[in-house]
């Protein structure tokens, strides 16, 4: 059971970032301009949604997924910080602990690994047939 839920931790958590960095494909001037009424420079647009397509698919299949879920914690947090810390709206302090649980679960990530049905699981197993 532990393995089957790593793997749907590992979806639901993927999920919500690939599904995120496709949406901005489709105005990145517009989610540029977002980022800059945060603080960050415009030119990191590009960055984080590769971060957000590619580390979701990482941690969706298993692959790098430590670095991965880091990154992606981290980035989470940093992004709630930034955009969602307002106390005087509830609302936004809600998107704030969101921000802030996501990142706890990939810290879990991080920590627990990717699991047996993950390709680094499969690349380990690999190593150790033929190592």
């Amino acid at each position: 059971m532990k393995d089957i839920g790593i793997l749907v931790a590992r979806i639901l958590l993927a999920i919500l970032f690939i599904t995120a960095g496709m949406g901005k494909l489709g105005n990145v001037q517009g989610f540029a301009a977002f980022m800059e009424s945060g603080g960050v420079p415009a030119f990191l647009a590009w960055p984080v949604i590769a971060l957000e397509i590619l580390g979701g698919v990482a941690v969706l299949i298993g692959l790098l997924t430590r670095p991965a879920a880091l990154a992606l914690g981290g980035f989470s947090v940093l992004a709630g910080l930034l955009y969602h810390f307002d106390p005087a709206d509830q609302m936004q302090m809600t998107m704030l602990m969101k921000n802030l649980g996501l990142g706890g679960g990939f810290l879990l990530l991080a920590l627990q690994g990717p699991g047996t049905w993950s390709v680094d699981a499969a690349l380990a197993r690999g190593r150790l047939q033929h190592g």
